[in-house]
């Protein structure tokens, strides 16, 4: 079996010969990492939402009274 092989519970060859702590360490950084693309997951949602409600806003013709908020489309006469 060459080292990119992986055994039947899907670990390669070679995390199978390191040592408990360097594994240890490598799966709390997957966890990490992955509980750290869940918080970016859901703070790109929650601001797809905020700019959908904002150019719902703007074709309305109501502005958006939030901090930072885009200007309406509809034009003064």
């Amino acid at each position: 079996m060459s080292i990119d092989e992986k055994n039947e519970a899907g670990e390669t060859a070679a995390s199978t010969d390191m040592p408990a702590s360097k594994r240890v360490r490598q799966e709390q950084l997957a966890r990490k990492t992955a509980e750290r693309d869940l918080r970016l997951k859901a703070q790109l949602r929650a601001n797809l939402q905020r700019r959908k409600v904002q150019t719902r806003a703007r074709r309305e013709g109501e502005e958006d009274s939030r901090p930072g908020a885009l200007p309406t489309l509809r034009e003064e006469r």
